[in-house]
């Protein structure tokens, strides 16, 4: 009896974290307008972008273009941990600082709590460094649970990185069963300045300050031709802006979309819209870890809805070669997404996130490309073989599916 009501206070704790936000905005009105009125009519067009499969080339071009930074430095990452491939970064970073460049390091507060040390240490060689929402334990406040999951890197206000990589050693070493897979991209180009227009958003809400300068949003020369929209989505924000424009990605797919993502625990918008694109004959193919990077509610409870997605004809594989960790889609060969989101509640409804989405036949056909790559180091599941394991199994992951909302 006593075990039964620590469970059902615990679950009740969890649907009271998890249920739906308040959609308080980010900032006030007035300092969002006035960071917003810093973008012209240039700044979805006329980009370079280059895409990063793999980690070790993303942290060398980073070191070099911070080395090339004459201005400013706004680095945000959800995990940015002082160890080695931290350190580095760091060291970067502290050196450019004592040349006068402005820096400033923004991290998540209680993805982090390991690593204060480091950011005291960084601090004390002339960084800025602010933590987003530090955490009350135990979570005695619904907003502790809100997250800030984006990865965003601007220099200069001409180059800016995002997608799904954090700085952590586990990035460079893999786990003990196969290697780290994941996908930044770096943007050259008028579109730096919505990565910029994000970052101090950011900022106003953890420092308190609000860096609005027209020094902030240099003017910046066409670099391409690939147009870039950038999409943030959170509880303190917007909203589901991102799970929306998934959805809508989906629905208006003819023949095919590739989905990379570490976990598939889909909203119930989700599953209808790749479910309803499967029966309708489109080509949905979708990439998951098999297992993982720790813990196992979050692979129990994400393999609990593949029976559904595969009955409705969805393909899913397995990541052979390690972790997927990699958030991108693809569809028909014209557009493509790269950023933090994951496919989970979490991603959609209680983290701040950060999309680029990218409408142009030669970036989407290039990721279509690091897409089936990796689906060459996949297992396709089939749907027999998916319905005839032990009953253990189904009964395990209905169960982490009670707390997949915060998963």
């Amino acid at each position: 009896m006593t075990l039964a009501i620590i469970l059902l206070i615990l679950l009740v704790w969890v649907l009271w974290l998890t249920s739906k936000p308040g959609r308080v905005p980010l900032i006030c009105e007035a300092d969002r307008e006035q960071l917003a009125s810093r973008l012209d009519n240039r700044s979805i067009q006329d980009n370079q972008i280059e895409t990063y499969p793999d980690f070790r080339q993303m942290v060398q071009q980073l070191l070099e273009d911070i080395e090339e930074a004459e201005q400013f430095i706004h680095v945000q990452f959800f995990k940015f941990e002082g160890d080695v491939v931290g350190q580095s970064i760091g060291n970067a970073l502290a050196k450019k600082a004592k040349e006068g460049v402005e820096v400033r390091l923004l991290y998540d507060d209680l993805a982090n709590l390991k690593s204060k040390w480091y950011y005291r240490k960084l601090q004390e060689q002339g960084i800025e460094v602010c933590g987003f929402g530090p955490t009350h334990i135990p979570f005695l406040r619904k907003k502790d649970n809100y997250r800030n999951h984006r990865k965003v890197v601007v220099i200069d206000g001409k180059k800016g990185y995002l997608g799904g990589m954090n700085i952590a050693d586990r990035y460079y070493q893999g786990l003990s069963w196969g290697e780290w897979r994941d996908t930044q991209i770096r943007i050259q180009g008028p579109a730096v300045a919505q990565l910029q227009q994000a970052f101090l958003s950011d900022w106003r809400y953890a420092s308190g300050t609000l860096l609005a300068s027209p020094h902030y949003f240099p003017k910046v020369e066409s670099m391409g031709e690939i147009p870039v929209r950038v999409i943030t989505s959170g509880p303190i924000g917007d909203g589901p802006t991102i799970m929306k424009e998934f959805c809508r990605m989906v629905d208006e797919s003819q023949h095919y979309v590739y989905w990379e993502s570490p976990y598939f625990i889909p909203t119930k918008e989700v599953m209808r819209s790749i479910c309803n694109a499967a029966r309708r004959g489109v080509d949905v193919r979708i990439i998951l870890p098999p297992k993982g990077d720790r813990g196992i509610m979050t692979p129990l409870a994400s393999k609990s809805y593949m029976q559904e997605a595969l009955g409705a004809g969805v393909h899913i594989y397995f990541y052979q070669k390690g972790y997927m960790h990699s958030k991108i889609m693809v569809c028909d060969d014209c557009k493509a997404t790269v950023g933090s989101t994951n496919i989970d509640p979490r991603s959609y409804l209680l983290d701040m996130e950060i999309n680029a989405f990218i409408e142009s036949i030669e970036y989407a056909k290039e990721i279509k490309k690091i897409f089936l790559a990796d689906e060459k180091e996949s297992e396709l599941i089939t749907p027999k073989k998916w319905s005839e394991r032990p009953i253990c199994h189904h009964i395990e992951e209905r169960l982490a599916r009670l707390f997949s909302a915060q998963l």
